[in-house]
Parts: structure tokens; sequence; C-alpha cells
């Protein structure tokens, strides 16, 4: 298991300066900045809502009212839809805390947890000391590039990557703030996007953000565990690493830079005794043309030749293979209020030449056209 975790370790730092040799940044993935968890806290209750709606054309064609492949965003082809209306509740006091958020809509339908379906967070905590806080129950993901919710990224699609990686999780956070600019939490898992446990180890997680003045911050996110069901000889220790970078340059023009690598022992499809990888990198722009309108683009590259998360298809040449893809993303958006977007994207995938995964007009492809629109606004 250590050379396992040396060689994943030596791997990542490898690709990071191939891919990025400037370090990443991220926002972070906590509602409550570092600032406000050292402060002194009033109580205060908050309620709060928040509704994407979308109309999305695919050259996919899976069918009516069928959810797309990597169902996340707008995943409905060729109708009107609501991505997500949320309502959540937020108690904060000097020495304890609690939020609940429950969700519906076409995104948890195609992407979230089959169990407790409705439910996006639920947790409970109280301060252990001034600089620390321990927090219980259903979270948000400590990790990634992109968010979960279309309003908190510059763009409304998210990536492969982002789709594979854990959106939901259930169990324990230590949140540590030593300084206004340093924040880590801790995390101990029931597994993998999971709420529900499937064997008796548990994972365990680490989230480290630096704030790089108000321009932007660095951020580290890793989670290590093995969710192989009880009973199996085999087994498949995961190791995943995502660095983010998030800068703001000019107050016009900002970027968003994130790399992951992720391996998995025991998962190689050309020797079943070796260890299989990951790896991912997202470069998404923001540029404001005026104070309301802005344009954007992403660009994204993924490969899991292994297929250890996307699972292992035969392609055309009858290899069997995991996905490798890689994708551009174009868009605008106006916001006619600061709580509020209007937003227009398009965006090409295209898949290895092989890979044909998609249908369009009677045949076979490896790409996919997708575009959308989207008005979202919360309160």
């Amino acid at each position: 298991m250590i050379k396992f975790l040396l060689k994943s370790i030596t791997c990542l730092f490898s690709f990071t300066i191939l891919v990025n040799p400037v370090l990443s940044f991220s926002q972070t993935k906590d509602t409550i900045g570092t600032k406000a968890l050292l402060a002194k806290i009033p109580e205060t209750i908050k309620f709060s809502g928040y509704v994407d709606a979308y109309y999305a054309y695919s050259s996919d064609s899976v069918g009516i009212n069928k959810f797309q492949k990597f169902p996340n965003v707008s995943p409905k082809n060729n109708q009107f839809g609501i991505n997500i209306f949320q309502l959540s509740a937020q108690y904060t006091a000097e020495k304890v805390r609690a939020t609940a958020t429950i969700h519906y809509g076409d995104l948890p339908s195609g992407a979230w947890s089959p169990e407790y379906n409705i439910i996006q967070e639920a947790n409970a905590g109280f301060r252990l000391t001034k600089k620390l806080w321990i927090d219980a129950g259903f979270f948000k993901t400590h990790i990634g590039t992109e968010l979960l919710l279309p309003r908190d990224n510059i763009t409304s699609s998210v990536s492969v990557i982002t789709y594979y990686e854990p959106w939901w999780q259930a169990g324990v956070r230590l949140t540590f703030t030593p300084n206004d600019k340093l924040l880590i939490t801790l995390h101990v898992l029931n597994g993998y996007n999971t709420f529900i446990e499937n064997n008796k180890s548990k994972s365990y997680g680490l989230g480290v953000s630096y704030a790089l003045g108000e321009k932007g911050n660095i951020n580290y996110y890793n989670l290590i565990g093995d969710d192989t069901p009880d009973g199996v000889e085999t087994k498949h220790l995961r190791f995943l690493n995502n660095v983010v970078f998030n800068y703001e340059f000019t107050k016009k023009f900002k970027t968003t830079i994130g790399v992951d690598y992720i391996s998995q022992q025991h998962s190689s499809l050309g020797d079943g005794t070796q260890s299989a990888a990951v790896y991912s990198a997202i470069l998404t722009l923001k540029y404001q043309l005026k104070p309301r309108f802005a344009i954007y683009a992403r660009g994204e590259t993924f490969s899991d030749k292994d297929g250890f998360l996307t699972g292992v298809i035969t392609d055309a040449s009858n290899k069997q293979t995991g996905y490798v893809a890689n994708g551009a993303t174009l868009g605008a958006e106006f916001k006619p209020a600061e709580n509020a977007y209007l937003r227009v994207e398009a965006r090409d995938l295209m898949m290895e030449n092989n890979q044909k995964i998609f249908h369009t007009d009677g045949a076979n492809t490896n790409g996919r056209i997708e575009a959308m629109v989207h008005l979202g606004v919360w309160f």
C-alpha cells in the first residue's frame, strides 16, 4: 500500500508539472469563508432558494424525454426543463451550526444519489476551539475544479471529470482555520460518491485552500479509500488528487485551472495485478466585456483508458477500453441582477476515434455537439 501511495503521489506531481507548471486554484467548497470562521459569529437563521431553468439541444439522438450520456446539467434533448430547484436553511451561532438543503429537478434525477435523492446536504456541527469546528452528516463534495451548481461555476455545463468525481458524501468533517488565508479540512467518509456504506472500511479526505490576497486562491483536495465489497478478495484502493487554481488577473479577466490524477490498485486492463490511472485537466477563462455581460470558454481533456471510473466498453476496433475525451465550450452570460443570470452555451465533446458512443442521424459517432440556454435566480 505504501509503494502504491508513493507511486501515485509521484505521478500526480509529474503530471501537474507537465500540464501546468504554475500551480492551480479554485474557490473553496465551504459556504462560510475563512475570515467568518475566525470571527465571532452572531446567532442567525438564513433561508435561501435557487432555480435554474433550461432549454437544451444535443446532436446525440437518445430519444424523447431520456437523459443524455453524462446526465448532469441540461440532460434532456430538445425540450425545456428545470435543472434544479432547491431550498436551504442555515443556522449559525457562536458554538453550533447546521445546514439543510433539499433539491429537485433534472440534475438531481440524472446525477445525484438514488438513496436520499431529495437531500443535497444536511449536517450539523459545533466549535471545538476558536479555530476548529467539527461537522457530521451529509455534505456536498469537498473535491473538484467545478462545483455542483451552475451559479457557482463560470460555465453552466460541467466537464467529464467533474461528472465522474464524487458529488456527495456522508461522514465527519474537521475544519481548521489557523489564519485568515489558510483553510484546512479533514474528512472521514463512508466512501466514494455514496451516502450508504458498502463495506467495513472508510475513506479519508483532505482539503487545503490558501488565499492569494483578494484575487484568488490555490487548493489541493484528495480522497483515499477502497469501496470493494466485503468478501471480494482483490482490493481496489483508490487515491484521488485534485489541484485547482482560481485567479482574477484584472477586474475583467479571470481563470480557473484544474488538474486531476486518480489511481486505483488492480485495475489495469492489460494486467489485473497492476494499478491504473485517470488523468484530466481543465482550463476555463472568463472575460467581462461590460458590467453585466461576459463571455467565457473552457477546454478539457480526460483519459480513463482502463475504465475503472467510466466503465469498460468495446470500441469500433473491438478493443476493450475506458473513455478518452476532449472538449471545448464557448458561452456568453448576461446578469440582469447580482443574483441572476442568462447564459447561452455551446459545447463540442469528442471521444477517441473508435469510441462511437453517440448516435446521430442514424449512425454511431464519437462526437456530440450540445447547445443550451440557462436562466437562473437565487434568493
